[in-house]
């Protein structure tokens, strides 16, 4: 059994625009919960699985997951048939799980740092900076046209992420801001949006 805990307009949307793209919405249960909120709204729902009270957390069958590199992770190898990651033990694979780390590990960090105002030559040391994680973006799309290559894949839905939510913070390259513009405009990300944007009306509402 899985279920994912998800809250409205959050980081868990990549998990479920994930799950649209790969069509096992069947598979995976959605239980909407509350988190602490940047505004002051909200707060940590004792229903929540995830030890630091965010999303997306994914329990399979009594394990809990969390992290969306490590959620995706394990989804796309669970339904390896879905075409959103290469085979497990192809070495794609292996730029792929690379992809799912260095998001988490860089560029998201770089990201929120840039936007908090925050240096440090500790930071720069060990993660450079959102400019250096910009460079590899379109290192990686200038044989694109997405991350992976030829073909769309999650590690599209998580790497744009930041700037589908955040379109202030996404580096002036047109090449960036049409691969972002192209990952929003998919099918599954419109619907989950709209879908989401519902789930927001109830939650305040509640």
């Amino acid at each position: 059994m899985l279920t994912l805990y998800h809250s409205p307009e959050s980081r868990s949307v990549a998990i479920l625009s994930l799950i649209e793209e790969m069509g096992i919405q069947d598979w995976v249960t959605v239980r909407t919960v509350t988190i602490p909120r940047m505004d002051g709204s909200g707060g940590c729902d004792p229903a929540n699985p995830h030890p630091e009270g965010k999303v997306p957390a994914l329990v399979h069958d009594g394990h809990v997951i969390t992290e969306r590199g490590a959620i995706i992770l394990h989804l796309t190898s669970l339904f390896p048939d879905s075409g959103m990651a290469p085979q497990v033990g192809n070495p794609d694979w292996g730029v792929f799980a690379m992809w799912m780390n260095w998001y988490q590990g860089v560029l998201e960090p770089a990201f929120i740092m840039e936007g908090a105002g925050v240096t440090h030559p500790w930071v720069t040391a060990a993660i450079r900076d959102h400019k250096t994680a910009a460079a590899r973006l379109r290192s990686a799309l200038e044989k694109g046209p997405w991350i992976m290559g030829d073909a769309f894949s999650a590690a599209d839905i998580l790497l744009h992420g930041p700037y589908a939510w955040f379109p202030e913070g996404t580096p002036d390259d047109p090449l960036i801001r049409d691969w972002v513009e192209r990952c929003k405009a998919r099918p599954a990300s419109r619907k989950v949006r709209e879908e989401d944007a519902r789930r927001m009306e109830l939650l305040r509402a509640a």
